[in-house]
This record gives C-alpha cells, structure tokens and sequence, in this order.
C-alpha cells in the first residue's frame, strides 16, 4: 500500500504546487527523477512513458520557462495577464505530474486520477492565487503584486521540495492552507452579505 500511496502524494503535491507557478515543479520532477538515491536508484520513480520528464531537454526546457515565467510575474500587468494563461497550464501540468506517479493502472484511469488529484488540487492552488492577485492588484494599484509574486514564487520552490522530500507533511500542508483559504473567503462573504443586509 505504502509503494503506491507515497509516488501519489508525491504526485499530489507537486501538482498543489503548479498553482503557484507552473515550471518550478515541473523542473523538481525532473531534477528528482535525476538525482540518486544511495541506492544508486533515481529519488523520483516515474511511471512508463514518463521518462521523458528527466531527459536533458525537459531540463533545459523547464529551466527556461521556470526563470521567465518568475521574471514575467514581476512586471506589472504582465502578471494578471500571466494569471489568465497560468490557471489551464497548471491544471494541465498537475494532471501530467500526478499521472507521471501513478503506476499498475490501466492508462485511461492513470490519466483520469491524475485529472483528479493533480489538476485538482493544482487548480484550487491557482484559484487563490488568481484571487490574491486581484485583490493586490485592485488595492493597491499593482504595487503589491511584486510582494505576492515572492510568496507565491516562494510557495512554488518550498511545495516542490516538501513534495519531493516530505509528501505526506507537503498534502497535509496543501490541505490545511486551502482550508484556511476557504475558511477566510467564507468568514469575509458572510461579513458583506451582514453588511449589506
């Protein structure tokens, strides 16, 4: 049970992380699938046909993308701009990160649950942050906005090596911020509408 429980919270996780900025954890996958354990075996295990997010190129690829993608964010405008096309990418890229974990299950349901989970929690990530940005934006002018990049730019690097190295602390951590997301939305809804009335 462990061995197919640990590669999905993995899989879980990084993809929470795609909410924060897409690259970054496609670049810890790749970077994980890479490295060694003592063992000589990869730390990161991916599933068939997955190979192809620890070749050369996808390192190549994601390092670039990662590096614009943490620059565009800081240039005013281009972040809500980036936000627009960030929120399908990260759901995309947390299907394909979850999916990449899942081993032992016929390839139509590895792809269903990687939806699921990944592109799930990915997208509930990516909502916030959209939000947050919004709220930044329209308060303060977009000045704000630099200070939340570093948050979130922060969440990204921080999610993906909990992700790599600590799984089940990094979803209990995904669960625990979402809910307090929701619990604050919730309690300042609750407040306008008692204001309103």
């Amino acid at each position: 049970m462990e061995a197919v429980m640990l590669p999905l919270l993995i899989g879980i996780a990084l993809s929470a992380t795609c909410g924060f900025r897409v690259f970054v954890p496609l670049l810890a996958v790749n970077i994980g699938a890479r490295a060694l354990n003592s063992d000589g075996a990869p730390r990161l295990e991916l599933a068939d046909g997955f190979a192809w997010m620890g070749s050369d190129v996808a390192l190549l690829i994601f390092l670039v993308a990662a590096i614009v993608e943490i620059g565009g964010y800081y240039i005013p405008w281009i972040d809500n701009l980036l936000d627009s096309i960030a929120s399908p990418a990260a759901i995309a890229a947390g299907t394909v990160i979850t999916a990449s974990f899942i081993t032992g299950m016929e390839p139509w349901l590895q792809w269903v649950l990687g939806l699921i989970a990944g592109g799930g929690a990915a997208g509930a990530v990516q909502a916030t942050t959209v939000v947050t940005r919004a709220s930044s934006t329209v308060t303060t002018g977009g000045l704000g906005n630099p200070i939340v990049a570093t948050v979130e730019t922060t969440g990204a690097f921080l999610g993906s090596a909990l992700g790599i190295l600590a799984a089940p602390f990094a979803v209990a951590l995904f669960v625990l911020l979402l809910g307090s997301g929701l619990w604050i939305w919730w309690r300042r809804r609750k407040r306008k509408l008692a204001e309103a009335a």
